[in-house]
């Protein structure tokens, strides 16, 4: 008698990791020969869990080590409360749960949802990685979805025309720690508007079709420059994160062997225990070099890989790439080009970053800062530090945003000269850049103007530096006045309305005299003048009887 199964063969679609253009993982899809299977594993959670096994033994039939990405409802989840035995197929595959992501699909309608939450809960806590699809085409409520905490969110392609949308998106994808990849990608526009929008990841069409033999290599268009600039602080490490080679700390050295000259794509492999965690690190050219000595194959061959291994190196996923190079930095000078496992908050490896990955990401973003430097000061412009404001918005942080300037510039660059004026505006960048410490970001958004986006605490030192030295310009005396916002969390939603709150606060301290500072608070009337004097009364006007009247 035949079964669903004898008819069912799977394909597999790579999920392209868009910062280093490699494959991140693979997605199964069932590929029925007869019948409509996925809608009858819709109904039936039994068969929905069968369809899973299923496709993790059909990936290891393929001999993949890519990290595999497999569908389930999420009806299937809450009646079944996880995936039962799901865990022990996973292993007797050779497989480790946290090489395995679960793209939990809809409906989600009348799906209990608590229910789903205990058995997204139960399979976290064995180790399997969390992905919400369907969302933004789907029926996925928004308050389900943060709950959720998925560690990878998946949007529909057509939902790039919206690009605003996409980049919410990308911002909360932020908030819960989650990587955000665009499915069905056909199109270089469209592969230019992920990146544009801040997608991480991306499948479709374009990279490469889902095929019955698992792809390695995709075809990703050249990058266009300017796209995906990283913030100053370091772009996150999960962007450059490859897919892992990972053995049990037991394994030999030939088995090590095997999998270095079967795929010369992989640089090293990780030894890790029994829960995941890396205890060793074998480097493929260093490996091989002691394996392709006289006598080494018969020595080394059956010996366990541990003694071949170094400690490895490791960072958090949250880390940031400058981290990665502080690490690499630090020991055996040899080693400066391994490999470094990313870990997660139980220490389990979810992959590994390479050195070429951020160095070439790291130069783009210094050419792509330098490109935006004002030529006078060589201080960022309104771009960098309004990025930066949006950021301090989105992470719910107190900030105070100056805007300060010369006063009567205009009669500085006509009465000194304009040579007088720009010694004059370097030396206020210098001062600005030598206060700043911490996190405070001090940019130059053209003639005598400078923004400065700092932290609270920060602003009387600041202010200090800036209104109490005795500026001048060819010997003749000048001023400076400067404007603060102070915003809270939830008073402002953009660095636009926060420049909007700013502009009054600039007005009235241009109208008091000497060296002026105008505090305000976004979203409250009024202002507190720290500095300045108010404008003298003017003088009253005398009326002139003309000739022949009285």
């Amino acid at each position: 008698m035949h079964t669903w199964s004898d008819t069912l063969r799977f394909a597999f679609q790579p999920v392209v990791n868009l910062t280093t253009g490699v494959v991140a993982g693979l997605e199964t899809l069932a590929r029925p020969e007869t019948g409509d299977i996925l809608a009858e594993a819709r109904r039936d959670p039994e068969l929905d869990r069968g369809l899973a096994v299923s496709a993790i033994r059909a990936a290891v039939r393929k001999e993949s080590l890519l990290p595999l990405h497999v569908n389930v409802f999420a009806g299937t989840l809450a009646d079944l409360g996880g995936l039962p035995r799901l865990d022990g197929a996973v292993r007797e595959s050779g497989r480790m749960p946290w090489e395995i992501t679960l793209d939990i699909v809809p409906p989600y309608t009348h799906v209990p949802h608590q229910a789903l939450l205990a058995a997204v809960a139960a399979l976290r806590e064995q180790g399997f990685r969390i992905s919400a699809d369907g969302v933004g085409d789907g029926d996925v409520p928004l308050r389900l979805l943060i709950d959720m905490a998925p560690d990878l969110v998946k949007l529909d392609a057509s939902l790039l025309v919206r690009s605003p949308a996409v980049r919410a998106m990308r911002t909360l994808c932020d908030e819960m720690g989650a990587l955000l990849c665009v499915e069905g990608v056909e199109t270089e526009l469209q592969y230019a508007a992920a990146i544009s929008a801040g997608a991480q990841l991306a499948q479709g069409e374009l990279f490469a079709p889902p095929s019955r033999l698992a792809a390695a290599e995709v075809y990703v268009p050249p990058r266009r420059p300017g796209g995906g600039a990283a913030p100053r602080s370091g772009p996150p490490v999960r962007e450059f994160v490859r897919p892992a080679a990972l053995l049990p700390a037991t394994a030999s050295a030939g088995q090590v062997r095997m999998i270095l000259t079967g795929s010369p794509e992989v640089s090293g492999v990780l030894l890790i225990d029994g829960r995941g965690v890396p205890v060793r690190s074998v480097h493929r050219s260093r490996f091989l070099l002691s394996m392709s000595g006289r006598y080494g194959h018969a020595l080394y061959a059956d010996r366990p890989a541990f003694k071949l291994g170094d400690p490895p190196r490791t960072v958090g996923v949250d880390a940031t790439a400058w981290e990665v190079l502080d690490v690499l930095a630090v020991g055996d000078r040899s080693r400066a080009a391994d490999d470094v496992a990313v870990v997660d908050r139980h220490g389990r490896c979810v992959g590994v970053v390479r050195l070429a990955d951020l160095v070439r990401a790291l130069a783009e973003s210094r050419v792509e800062e330098a490109a935006g430097l004002n030529p006078l000061t060589r201080l960022p412009g309104s771009d960098a530090i309004t990025g930066e404001v949006d950021r301090r918005i989105a992470d719910g942080r107190t900030f105070a945003l100056s805007w300060l300037d010369v006063d009567h510039f205009k009669q500085v660059n006509d009465g000194a000269g304009f040579a007088a004026g720009d010694d004059l505006i370097r030396a206020v960048g210098r001062t600005l850049q030598d206060t700043a410490s911490g996190s405070t970001r001090v940019g130059h958004i053209g003639g005598d103007d400078f923004l400065v986006l700092a932290d609270p605490e920060g602003l009387d030192p600041m202010a200090s530096s800036v209104l109490d030295a005795p500026w001048s310009a060819a010997g003749r005396p000048v001023t400076l006045s400067l404007a603060t916002v102070l915003c809270t969390p939830g008073s402002v939603t953009d660095h636009r309305e926060a420049a909007a709150c700013l502009a009054p606060l600039k007005q009235a301290a241009k109208s008091l005299r000497g060296a002026s500072w105008v505090l305000g608070r976004a979203g409250l009337p009024g202002h507190e003048v720290r500095r300045g004097a108010e404008p003298a009364a003017a003088p009253a006007r005398w009326a002139v009887a003309e000739p022949g009247r009285a």
